[in-house]
């Protein structure tokens, strides 16, 4: 299985030096995944992040979410052709990093609406999507829409609402992207929205419910990894939390980090990849009973 940590809990940058810092950090505790939020994929150097990532043996992934301005379930045709663009340039690169996963909310905006999804949006989303699923089916990308509470899109909040969208969709190289910090949230419990998305799940993030230490926080981990196991999910999993000491300031307003709860990535990145193995070990423990 491909255990990995997102780019973010090392490094607020990703050019030449953050990339290094990342990859390295990212191999000394033990992953063999790193996520590179491309938030910007036409600032972004392919040609220097595969001499940063040639040292180690790293597979990579990419997650990101819109802004405004290129959300594709606008009804705006500047924004959604700004979109769309956005989401073939990532394409690229992964396809340059031998990348297998696009995951993330790439079917919105990441942002607070203040209203109600449209069905022209939700039509435009699923246009555009269709087409870059072709594609990154070419290139051997599986495409992964992240469920995310209802502070950062207005499209799809739990895993019904994520499997009736990829219904309506109907596309073979899309599937359904899980993270617990959402789940914890919008989620009656942590067991039941993983057997449903079971031939559908694709992709895993692991956060606590304050995006800090795995374990310290409310968050239901053992029913959560049970239900892993149950399903036979082999798909990556990724830790990710953050902190402003090094997201960038845009961002973390954006994600409403207003407190720290780490300040040693190092250290938490190592305590979460032990975690997330023992979780594991423990859920597949279970059948020797």
């Amino acid at each position: 299985m491909l255990i990995g940590c997102h780019g973010l809990v090392f490094s607020g940058k990703f050019d030449r030096e953050g990339v290094d810092l990342s990859a390295r950090m990212a191999a000394e505790a033990g992953y063999n995944l790193l996520e590179l939020p491309l938030l910007d994929p036409f600032s972004f150097d392919v040609e220097e992040a595969k001499k940063s990532l040639k040292p180690f043996d790293l597979s990579i992934s990419s997650s990101m979410g819109h802004s405004l301005d290129s959300d594709i379930s606008s009804e705006d045709p500047d924004a959604v052709k700004a979109g769309e663009e956005k989401l073939n340039k990532i394409l690229e690169i992964l396809h340059e990093l031998e990348s297998g996963y696009l995951a993330g909310v790439i079917y919105s905006a990441l942002n607070k609406y203040m209203q109600p999804a449209t069905q022209a949006g939700i039509n435009n989303s699923m246009d555009v999507l269709r087409r870059v699923a072709d594609r990154a089916e070419g290139y051997g990308i599986k495409l992964g829409l992240e469920v995310v509470n209802r502070y950062e899109t207005n499209i799809m909040n739990t895993a019904r609402e994520g499997l009736a969208y990829l219904e309506k969709l109907d596309h073979p190289n899309v599937g359904l992207h899980l993270d617990t910090y959402h789940m914890n949230i919008e989620e009656s419990d942590m067991f039941q929205p993983v057997l449903d998305s079971a031939d559908k799940l694709v992709y895993v993030h692991i956060g606590e419910s304050h995006r800090g230490y795995l374990g310290s926080g409310t968050v239901d981990f053992d029913n959560f990894f049970k239900a892993l196991d149950r399903i036979g999910y082999s798909g990556p999993m990724t830790f990710e939390s953050f902190s402003s000491a090094v997201v960038s300031p845009q961002l973390s307003s954006m994600l409403g980090i207003w407190r720290n709860l780490w300040d040693d990535s190092a250290d938490l990145a190592s305590q979460a990849y032990h975690f997330m193995v023992a979780k594991r070990r423990a859920a597949d423990t279970i059948k020797m009973h």
